[in-house]
């Protein structure tokens, strides 16, 4: 019986798509405050959802280098970052997304770093969402 009610909470859970601190659902509504610069196209090209070109593709971001997407012209500070073997977990995303030039500053230990990307994130819940809604289409 314990196996059994085990077993459901598992399902339930991954039915409901809930990644670390965030919720896949929500984070598909809340993503709409990024689509104006992201756009989210998977390693074949299928578009998962359109979104402007300012950004780099977030597909498959759990995990990747920082400025790692070819193709893409990065800010030089997120170069910088990159070149360190920084790759980004949901602590760094929600960080990085709330002020991100406040976060490239403390990553770099350069006072100077600036990221091109101005909009902050203001809401953690947002943008733990985000991060699940992000993960979840990039499996």
């Amino acid at each position: 019986m314990r196996l059994l009610l085990k077993t459901a909470f598992v399902l339930c859970l991954l039915g409901s798509q809930v990644f670390a601190g965030g919720d896949a659902g929500a984070g598909e509504k809340a993503y709409k405050k990024c689509k104006s610069c992201h756009s989210i196209v998977d390693n074949d090209g299928n578009v998962i959802l359109k979104g402007g070109k300012t950004g780099p593709n977030l597909y498959g971001l759990a995990g990747r280098i920082a400025a790692s997407v070819d193709g893409f012209k990065y800010g030089k500070s997120l170069k910088a970052l990159g070149e360190t073997g920084f790759a980004w977990s949901e602590d760094d995303f929600i960080s990085y997304v709330a002020d991100p030039t406040k976060f490239l500053r403390a990553s770099l230990d350069d006072s100077k770093a600036r990221s091109k990307m101005s909009y902050k994130l203001k809401k953690e819940k947002d943008a733990q969402d985000i991060w699940a809604y992000l993960t979840s289409v990039s499996e």
